[in-house]
């Protein structure tokens, strides 16, 4: 039995965020219900990563939305709404990543939803909270990177501001929304009244940053200077980088200088014994270590490296990570189904008392279990 069996989750929700949520409740056992427009459904079923649908659904909604029923209703016709209705009385937890001012609109915001179901746990997703000059943005993953400072702490120092390659704003606002979903679920079987949880996606991003924006806060407001090249961390001293090598590339994390230089046969870089030049002087030590190690492959200071207990991996690529064992031994990936098709996907990453939760069942048509809600209302 999953943790979250016997709950509802009704989710008025569309692309990422606010999906990605849903699907981590559904993996640890909840039923979760998507809200959706007739016929053309959410707007992520549309939204697709380099033009990849499968059965008339992008591959990303699929990714986001398996294991989900679909209730397909008008929130605009009166009927279609006081039905919402009566299923948003009988559920547990609502979220929805409308703008502000939407949910008001149709009287299914917090402080009216809490009136006929108190015990519901109302979980919302903003771009910028619900106060504020940037409120009525648009909350979309690269703009939110954007104007939260992240930019600038990937890339090389002369490459610009250089955002990270996934909708990673996204993704930790929905890993946050579900925090504050299960802590307020714990709280209501304590004291048997629901709870209003708040995420925005700018909230999100400067946590995910607490460790560089409290540096900055403490080293004078200075602006976080990035290496000039081989940057990993725009606040961690050398030897912190990926470096070329003869046939590839080579990760070094936090470790002693001195103790690498050893084993790396590097003499170039005696002069830099004071730890306090590894920071001030990181370009030239980088550069230094670039030059080394660039003269024997990956393997060979692999071998040397971890042998002499150095911080340090390969560099992979996908398809060399997908074809080894450490991922095999993961067991990551899972295959879903709709009709006959089938999606090779990743899995939730969580196990419970040491079992992998798969979950199948791939991501539902447009109302395709209106029939049943609907069936189970008049049996209620």
């Amino acid at each position: 039995m999953r943790p979250l069996e016997g709950l509802t989750v009704l989710e008025f929700a569309q692309y990422m965020a606010a999906p990605s949520a849903g699907l981590r409740l559904a993996d640890l056992g909840a039923r979760v219900i998507k809200i959706e427009r007739p016929k053309t459904g959410e707007g992520g079923r549309q939204l697709a990563v380099k033009n990849l649908f499968v059965d008339g659904d992008s591959l990303v909604f699929h990714t986001i939305n398996r294991n989900k029923e679909s209730f397909a209703a008008d929130l605009k016709n009166s009927q279609d709404l006081a039905t919402v209705r009566r299923v948003v009385a009988r559920a547990d937890v609502l979220t929805h990543n409308f703008r502000p001012g939407v949910m008001e609109k149709i009287g299914l915001d917090w402080e009216s939803v809490r009136r006929f179901n108190p015990r519901l746990v109302y979980g919302e997703v903003t771009g910028y909270g619900s106060e504020g000059p940037w409120k009525d943005k648009p909350g979309q993953d690269l703009l939110v990177q954007s104007l939260s400072g992240l930019t600038w702490l990937s890339g090389n120092t002369g490459q610009g501001p250089v955002p990270m390659g996934i909708a990673v704003v996204d993704i930790l606002c929905g890993s946050h929304l579900v925090q504050g979903i299960l802590a307020a679920l714990i709280r209501r079987a304590k004291t048997q009244t629901g709870a209003h949880v708040e995420v925005s996606l700018l909230e999100s991003i400067l946590d995910f940053q607490f460790e560089v924006i409290t540096t900055h806060l403490a080293d004078g407001g200075r602006i976080p200077q990035r290496s000039k090249r081989f940057n990993a961390h725009a606040y961690l001293a050398a030897p912190y980088g990926i470096y070329p090598t003869k046939n590839g590339y080579l990760a070094l994390a936090m470790g002693d200088l001195m103790r690498i230089a050893r084993l790396i046969g590097c003499n170039a870089l005696e002069p830099y014994r004071d730890p306090g030049t590894w920071f001030t002087r990181r370009d030239e030590i980088q550069q230094i270590l670039a030059d080394r190690l660039q003269t024997q492959t990956t393997a060979h200071w692999l071998g040397i490296l971890q042998a002499g207990g150095v911080w340090c991996s390969d560099v992979f690529e996908y398809a060399t990570l997908l074809a080894h064992d450490a991922w095999h031994a993961l067991a990551m990936d899972q295959i879903v189904r709709r009709d006959g098709i089938e999606i090779h996907t990743t899995r939730c990453p969580i196990r419970i008392d040491n079992q992998i939760l798969l979950s199948p069942k791939a991501a539902p048509r447009v109302g395709e279990d209106n029939q049943r809600i609907l069936q189970e209302l008049e049996n209620a």
